[in-house]
């Protein structure tokens, strides 16, 4: 009798198993299809032993299309801009470039220079965009300071029909070295320094007029570390 009993029971789990191995073949069989199931049978929301399996796709009116934004970087008149305005006029922008007379970098610098900043692999120079933009601000640093006393005197005024502002006092030290400049605003315009591309000290007054460089601090000692 107990025999008989048992026989039973094992075969009520066997039916069970089979039944519960048949339907999570079903199963994987229509998810590999796509639900592509003739009947059209939802399998959204299927049991299997007490466990819930959840199939959810999106119908067409559920699906969100993503829309891509376009930004526009616009620096405007700030430091940023200033020095975005000077890379990009001096070199485009590019980091790795020496022209025809050896300058290099993105803001153009010559040898001398960067070893009055404290650079002097050229080398580790070109490779280091970090470096460049320090490099950058240290010399503009120590132009301020040789310029200060000329920046508070000039600043306002026009020479040669263009108005005399920071920001192009420090950007015309940067093409021909603040001696030249001085020699310039003292002279009234006269004395107009012109670099192997014809750019002169009177362009670059006027091109990079009303940047704000009040974050650059006067340094007489500006070096890059």
């Amino acid at each position: 009798m107990k025999v008989g009993i048992f026989y039973l029971e094992f075969c009520h789990i066997m039916k069970r198993s089979f039944i519960q191995i048949g339907l999570f073949s079903l199963v994987v069989t229509l998810v590999s299809t796509g639900f592509s199931s003739k009947n059209g049978v939802d399998l959204s929301h299927y049991m299997i032993a007490d466990e819930e399996v959840c199939y959810y796709v999106p119908n067409e009116n559920e699906v969100v299309e993503e829309t891509v934004e376009h930004f526009q970087l616009y620096l405007g008149k700030t430091y940023v801009g200033f020095k975005e305005a000077i890379g990009f006029k001096e070199s485009q922008g590019r980091y790795r470039i020496i022209n025809e007379f050896g300058y290099m970098g993105k803001y153009q610098f010559g040898k001398s220079t960067l070893k009055m900043i404290g650079i002097y692999n050229t080398q580790d120079f070109l490779s280091d965009t970090r470096l460049q933009e320090e490099a950058f601000t240290a010399y503009a640093s120590f132009n301020k300071w040789i310029l200060r006393r000329d920046i508070k005197r000039y600043e306002g005024r026009y020479i040669g029909g263009v108005k005399v502002t920071e920001s192009g006092i420090l950007a015309a030290a940067h093409l021909a070295g603040a001696g030249n400049v001085k020699k310039y605003l003292r002279s009234g315009g006269a004395n107009n320094f012109q670099d192997a591309f014809g750019t002169s000290i009177r362009y670059y007054l006027k091109k990079f007029s009303g940047y704000d460089t009040s974050t650059i601090v006067a340094n007489k000692k500006a070096r890059v570390l």
